[in-house]
């Protein structure tokens, strides 16, 4: 059964992404933080079809940890199931991705519409420039920025090593960091295609200063956070 819901959920993923190349083109007219809230009507679309078809939902702590004001958002990163769900309660927001996404037919110019923060992983000093430069320009349009510290999905119950992007972008900017707790890999695993059906826990942590700290104080800072969740 697990493999037949999952199936169709792709189908219907799938599907969605016609009416998203429509609503993509016609958000790049429009500001970012207006672009951002449109396009996510398409995240809101298939995280209902995902509760629908598979049966896997979600209960979100700690959004009163939300700054007023634009900050980064340090997500743990397990599944694809955050890369598009927290489009859904979080607010107008870009999000460091790799390039390569970019390249996706339709998918990827639904992905270039949002303004993401796209950087070319195998180059990482000159990655790590642009998340800054970039990230600066997304605070300045209004915009929260999102990353996953981990860079790539890691299993569930894996720790994976923590990059400083996130802190680097914070320290720069002077923004606050929100580190994000999730135990998605726990039922749509970056290992398979198949979704299980459950309850997905995403925790919110309190806002965490950059003042008088480095990078590698604040990213262990960051992992240290998440990982005593015990998600």
């Amino acid at each position: 059964m697990i493999y037949l819901r999952s199936i169709l959920f792709y189908l219907g993923e799938a599907l969605s992404t016609i009416p998203f190349l429509v609503v993509s083109i016609a958000a790049l007219y429009t500001h970012p933080t207006r672009r951002s809230k449109l396009i996510a009507g398409w995240a809101k679309f298939v995280t209902w079809w995902l509760r629908i078809t598979c049966g896997l939902s979600h209960k979100v702590e700690g959004l009163e940890n939300i700054p007023d004001q634009p900050c980064v958002f340090a997500c743990q990163h397990q599944s694809t199931w955050e890369t598009i769900t927290t489009q859904t309660f979080l607010p107008p927001l870009a999000w460091v991705l790799k390039k390569e996404l970019l390249s996706i037919p339709v998918f990827g110019l639904g992905l270039r519409a949002t303004g993401p923060i796209a950087i070319d992983r195998s180059d990482q000093k000159n990655a790590l420039d642009q998340v800054v430069e970039q990230g600066i320009e997304k605070f300045k349009e209004g915009r929260y920025v999102l990353i996953f510290p981990q860079g790539t999905r890691t299993p569930y119950g894996q720790s994976g090593r923590y990059k400083k992007g996130a802190a680097k972008l914070a320290i720069a900017a002077d923004r606050m960091i929100v580190p994000i707790a999730l135990d998605a890999g726990k039922y749509w695993s970056s290992e398979s295609l198949w979704i299980k059906p459950g309850v997905i826990r995403c925790v919110f942590g309190k806002p965490i200063s950059v003042a008088g700290k480095d990078d590698a104080e604040l990213t262990r800072e960051i992992q240290t956070w998440i990982e005593s969740q015990g998600l």
